[in-house]
């Protein structure tokens, strides 16, 4: 078999030169690993972090995000034994920091599956790189958001049970399944469930590798377990990929489906601003922004911590920042299309809403809204900052933030000012909405953490494929000497 063929299965971009269409000579596309690795180094590289004792960095990092995680915990704690009024929450601003954070949280898990499933459908290469990561921060995004709603109900261990569609001794009396807020039950566990499984799935070739390096014998009996018995027979891979493919079929529609049904919460209301058709499209847009956003974080991150810069390499980042780019822009149309309709439609209580949510109380939050969202995103339009690594992730630190304060915007400043002034009222962040807040960035990064402790942060074996063989076999060549 040729080298080209060899490199047409593995996926491998062909690396040639020729004429262009203008009769210029055409680049050479960059590869997507670096460094002349050979695929020992691969496996070496990226297990490496899983068998030795973590760095002062880590343990600094993990200590911090464990002492939020515990300030999580207490708050949520506190809000059971005293009750939901001890933060903000009041008439007429019944939905605050738990919908807030819901939201904000469940946006974040779309970029995990949108990376792994409609990338790999679509057979995008740079993909292999951040797509273990990715799905971990979907799964840790879905458990960190799926605590709020719960919560929110006041008594969690009556709400858990009755949002269940089981038979039962209630007679008569079931669950709303007209209502957005129970498909919304149906929508994130489903979700849940098969980011856990498309993920896990992709993680048993590679514990089957740390497993055969494992010198412990703990440690090998724990990855043997992970593993499934994985022996990397040909029979194997076949069944494995089908699989993986069936997965990131079913996995593709829930990146539409979820946040449109999420999005249903607010849309089918009366409450001007949210009473919108836009919403669905919108919030999906939305979430695959956010979610890139936060991707584009850790992921710089983890470059920088262990030591990752020939496998997380600038080509992955550009890319990542493109589709930040271009979501931020869709953000951006929608944002607009808002005050259109809203003037257009001749309604005064739309109309006075968007005044409101720029020149009322809340207009600060609306500033960092629409600056963060649709401003400072315009700066990725330049090649230089988007493969500026500093800059990049100070942008996606903006990014994060001004995609929460969108949900803040859209959920208080929606609901302070009602149909009668009489209740009008201003929805204050007290300290137990803070500790909800920080403690659930600190909750998700100590999951987070944990998962780039124990397990491969990236998917050695596809990183395989999309190497240049011959690259590699030269790579090992100059070690064997």
């Amino acid at each position: 078999m040729s080298t080209a063929t060899l490199q047409e299965l593995q996926g491998v971009p062909k690396m040639h030169e020729g004429k262009g269409p203008l009769g210029g000579v055409k680049a050479e596309r960059e590869t997507l690993v670096t460094g002349g690795k050979s695929y020992a180094d691969v496996g070496n590289d990226i297990a490496i972090h899983t068998e030795i004792m973590p760095t002062k960095l880590w343990w600094g990092a993990f200590l911090i995000s464990a002492l939020l995680a515990g300030v999580f915990v207490s708050a949520f704690a506190i809000s059971i034994g005293t009750g939901i009024g001890t933060t903000g929450i009041s008439h007429p601003v019944g939905w605050g920091v738990f919908i807030v954070n819901f939201v904000f949280w469940i946006g974040i898990g779309h970029a995990g599956t949108l990376i792994s499933a409609i990338l790999f459908l679509f057979r995008q290469n740079w993909r292999t790189a951040i797509n273990r990561s990715a799905e971990a921060m979907t799964i840790f995004a879905v458990l960190t958001a799926g605590v709020f709603p719960l919560f929110h109900t006041g008594r969690p261990w009556f709400a858990f049970y009755w949002l269940l569609p089981l038979p039962n001794g209630r007679g008569p009396l079931w669950v709303n399944f007209n209502s957005p807020l129970l498909w919304d039950v149906f929508a994130v566990s489903t979700y849940g469930t098969i980011s856990v499984v498309f993920w896990y799935i992709g993680l048993v070739p590679d514990v089957a590798q740390i497993r055969d390096r494992a010198k412990h014998p703990i440690r090998k009996l724990v990855y043997g377990i992970l593993s499934l018995g994985w022996t990397g027979s040909g029979r194997g891979w076949r069944h494995y990929e089908a699989a993986y493919l069936m997965l990131a079929g079913l996995a593709t529609p829930l990146v539409l489906s979820v946040h449109t049904i999420v999005s249903f919460d607010f849309a089918v209301s009366v409450i001007p601003g949210w009473h919108t058709t836009i919403f669905p499209p919108y919030f999906v847009a939305g979430a695959i922004f956010s979610g890139f956003g936060m991707v584009l974080t850790l992921t710089i991150i983890m470059r920088v911590v262990f030591k990752l810069e020939d496998y997380i390499t600038l080509n992955h980042l550009e890319s990542m920042a493109k589709v930040v780019l271009t979501t931020s822009m869709v953000v951006g149309t929608a944002y607009i299309t808002e005050f259109v309709i809203a003037y257009y439609s001749g309604v005064e209580g739309e109309r006075y809403h968007f005044s409101n949510r720029l020149f009322g109380p809340y207009w600060w939050a609306g500033l960092i809204m629409y600056g963060c969202n649709m401003a400072v995103p315009q700066l990725l339009w330049f090649k230089a900052i988007r493969r500026n690594i500093p800059v990049l992730f100070v942008i996606t630190l903006f990014v994060n933030l001004g995609m929460w304060f969108e949900r803040y915007v859209i959920v208080v400043s929606s609901l302070h000012r009602d149909f009668l002034p009489s209740s009008w009222g201003y929805y204050n962040f007290k300290a137990m909405d803070w500790a909800l807040t920080i403690g659930s960035f600190g909750w998700f990064m100590t999951m987070f953490l944990l998962f780039c402790r124990f397990l491969p942060t990236i998917c050695m074996f596809e990183v395989k494929a999309v190497m240049d063989p011959d690259k590699a076999l030269e790579a090992k060549k100059k070690g064997g000497q």
